[in-house]
Parts: C-alpha cells; structure tokens; sequence
C-alpha cells in the first residue's frame, strides 16, 4: 500500500510538469507572433507617416523630381535671400525619398506665399493630401494673396505628373522665401535639377 501511494504521488508530480511544460511550449508561439504584428503594425506606421509628411510623394524618381527651371512671370527674386544663389545649403525637408540631408545648390530664391495643398491628379491617381510646394504664382488667377484654408484654386504647376490642371484646395500658407535647388540624392545619387520648391525653414548651413 504504501509503496502504491508513492508512486502515484511520483505520477502526480511528473504529470503536473508535463502539463506546465505544455502550457509553456503552447504559449510561446503566441508571444512571438504578437510581437511579430506589433513590429509591422509600427513599421506600416512609421512609412504612412513619411508619405503624409512628404506629401504622398516619396516615390518619384530624381527625373520627376527635377524642372526646366522656368519660373512665372510674375515671380519676384529675393533682394537678400539668407541663401544666395550658387550659394550651397543642407536640405532638412523630406519630399522625397533621398532628399533629406542632400547637400543643395541654390539655383533660384523668390519671395512670394507658398502653399500646402491637396487635390486629385487629373491622371486618375488617388488624392495628394499636404503637398509641399506650390507658390501663389503658379495658381490660376488666385487673387490677392494669401489665399485661407479651405479656398480653391487650379494649379499652373507641373512639379508632378496629373498636377497642372487640378484643382487645389489650400491647406496652409506662408509668406516666405523660396528656392529652386539643384542636389544629388543621398540613396540613389541620382542628379536632381531646378527642383521646385523648398522653404527657408527647410534648409541650413552646411557644417
């Protein structure tokens, strides 16, 4: 009797270990695939962020990205631009993907109120929210500037395909200076010519 009574205490014992042992080995599986979903739920995140801060954008090549480096008439040079032109400057803007930190040529300054603006290309792609620039002189006849938040205005602009022609409603306005940059990319090192356009606050001394 007593002999039977330890071995089913033995069995008891060992039977409580194989099942935490089972429970541990069920539950890990779980805790790696949450951490997996957490991990691209952050880095889908963290990518919309970079397309909404760059207008929708990222993805355009250095081609698209450059101009003719024709301006509107009706655009005014800077008299005394902090950043004259030929003059060289650090990009702290991120329009595009391989912009932010390029060293910049500036190849044109004008004063004038730029815009953040949203609108539906009229090449069928998907609505651009927050695109950064457009400047008041390449709105079809906007009227005195600056234009308010919510106002509506056709764009003369063709920075990018399906832009010029669209309709454009204002996010934000600024009066500032702006400049037309020539850069090279700092992931493809692709040249980027005449690239319209980046603010004051945008660019900084090169150290």
């Amino acid at each position: 009797m007593v002999k039977n009574k330890i071995l089913l205490g033995l069995l008891s014992i060992f039977a409580v270990f194989l099942m935490a042992a089972c429970g541990n080995g069920e539950t890990q599986p779980n805790e790696d695939e949450e951490s997996q979903s957490t991990e691209t739920e952050s880095s889908s995140e963290e990518e919309m962020d970079m397309e909404s801060d760059s207008g929708g954008h990222m993805e355009h090549s250095a081609d698209e990205m450059s101009s003719s480096g024709e301006v509107p008439e009706d655009l005014k040079e800077a008299e005394n631009p902090t950043y004259a032109v030929g003059s060289q400057a650090t990009i702290e803007a991120e329009h595009m993907q391989g912009m932010d930190g390029a060293e910049a040529t500036i190849s044109g300054a004008f004063d004038t109120t730029v815009y953040t603006v949203s609108y539906t290309p009229t090449n069928g792609e998907e609505l651009v929210e927050d695109h950064k620039w457009v400047i008041h002189e390449e709105l079809e006849e906007p009227g005195e500037a600056p234009l308010e938040p919510g106002d509506e205005a056709v764009m003369n602009a063709s920075h990018m395909e399906g832009m010029e022609g669209a309709t454009a409603t204002i996010d934000s306005a600024e009066e500032t200076t702006v400049y037309m940059v020539d850069f090279v990319t700092t992931d493809t090192e692709e040249e980027v010519q005449n690239h319209k356009w980046v603010t004051e606050s945008e660019l900084a001394p090169v150290e």
